[in-house]
């Protein structure tokens, strides 16, 4: 495994975020289901026009560009767009205020493992000419032309991390965690002004629109930068809970407290903290991952309670001392087949991908990769592409074979993979 967090490291970040928080005290006043379970999402689906281009964009996160790269066949890479052009603007802004450095350091030191985090998640807009970007270090969210290369919109998001976003159905918002906060935004696409907000629990991460946009999912992890990692010392990690959101008027309308029903199906070994999701295509069930586990849960939605759990194999050169797993995660990404048949796993620490049968939750082939970091699903359905972090390039998995199709070298530490569109010509920015 490479590049790993070190204990040491981790508790670094814990004293910076000790720091931060003395300073900015001192200085600064129905359950639904899903939209869509195959991770393909249905406003880029509704997009496509004449004379637009099915693209991936890659983030790569400690480069701060994005790769964009044919959503099927070959993968080949299009062009490339810097996701940081006013990034001498921001580091002079977060050089005078000491508040905004010590996170800014913390979060080099602690997610950013001793890097700076400078592109999260993307979405295009439904006209195929800007793509919407969380920037975790820099704590906001930015629209980019794609033609020009030049920033269309920013939008600070409170507290001093952004993170996951989540575009709406009919591609008009975008909702983004800001972690620091325990705070959802949702931007407007076009403008980047702020439709509305509500608060999540402790460390929102992953956002996910359903029942066709009428609500927000989100999913906070807690706390996932300290040493405090055994399962006795799980009370430390914080408020992690589902928060649901009337999509429309930001109210919550329901939270899942996954504890309880984890503590249910005889599971209180296993963390609450939820990590990727996927739905089925008939909205009925939900699978997630958690922290330090190798492996998912199965919950069934509409009876609200966790039916099966699995656990996948262990790499027998990956240590199972939890401080050494990469911001509390074991296995961080998950996508789902269009027909709702196959769930493709990210095995982050154990450095492998398999596609597992849904029905028997068999697993296949285990693919060797690099610190596999997200799983998504190609243009045409029928590959799993999961971005390889620890090296630097995007994978291709057959959901059919369970076998690997085909890799692309992409930029610095690929994380979030996300379909979109561009113009058809489009080669990058003339910028």
């Amino acid at each position: 495994m490479t590049r790993s967090t070190t204990p040491r490291r981790r508790h670094l970040f814990g004293m910076v975020a000790l720091l931060a928080a003395g300073l900015t005290a001192g200085a600064l006043p129905g359950i639904p289901g899903s939209a869509d379970a195959s991770e393909i999402p249905r406003p880029v689906r509704e997009a496509a026009s004449e004379g637009l281009k099915e693209v991936f964009f890659v983030g790569n996160n400690w480069e701060g560009t994005a790769d964009v790269i044919n959503s099927r066949g070959d993968y080949a890479r299009i062009g490339r767009i810097d996701m940081i052009p006013d990034k001498e603007e921001r580091l002079w802004e977060i050089y005078l205020n000491p508040v905004k450095l010590a996170f800014f350091l913390g979060i080099r030191l602690g997610p950013g493992e001793g890097h700076d985090q400078y592109v999260d998640d993307m979405y295009t807009t439904k006209d195929g000419r800007s793509v919407v970007a969380s920037r975790p270090s820099f704590a906001d969210v930015v629209s980019i032309d794609v033609e020009s290369g030049k920033i269309n919109w920013r939008f600070p998001v409170s507290g001093f991390r952004s993170d996951h976003m989540a575009v709406s159905p009919d591609g008009t918002q975008v909702a983004v965690s800001a972690s620091t906060s325990n705070t959802v935004h949702v931007l407007d696409m076009a403008t980047g002004k702020e439709a509305g907000r509500f608060k999540a629990g402790d460390k929102p991460h992953e956002n996910v629109y359903t029942d066709g946009g009428k609500y927000l999912w989100n999913m906070a992890i807690g706390e996932v930068n300290t040493d405090l990692d055994a399962p006795w010392q799980d009370f430390t990690k914080g408020d992690r809970r589902i928060t649901v959101a009337d999509a429309k008027t930001f109210e919550v309308t329901k939270t899942i407290d996954m504890r309880e029903r984890l503590d249910a199906f005889g599971r209180e070994d296993l963390s609450d903290a939820l990590r990727p999701v996927a739905f089925t295509p008939d909205e009925s069930k939900m699978y997630f991952q958690v922290s330090f586990f190798n492996g998912f849960v199965e919950y069934d939605v509409h009876n609200d309670r966790i039916t099966r759990v699995k656990t996948l194999p262990k790499n027998p050169d990956t240590s199972d001392e939890r401080t050494t797993f990469v911001n509390d995660s074991r296995h961080h990404g998950m996508s789902m087949s269009p027909r709702g048949d196959r769930l493709c796993i990210a095995g982050t620490m154990d450095d492998y991908v398999t596609v597992v049968n849904r029905e028997t939750l068999q697993e296949g082939p285990l693919v060797s990769v690099s610190k596999p970091y997200w799983a998504t699903v190609s243009g045409d359905g029928k590959h799993c592409v999961v971005s390889e972090s620890g090296a630097d390039q995007v994978t291709a998995i057959d959901f059919a074979t369970g076998e690997k199709v085909t890799s692309i070298p992409v930029g610095d530490h690929p994380q979030r993979v996300r379909l979109g569109h561009v113009p058809m010509n489009w080669t990058g920015p003339t910028g």
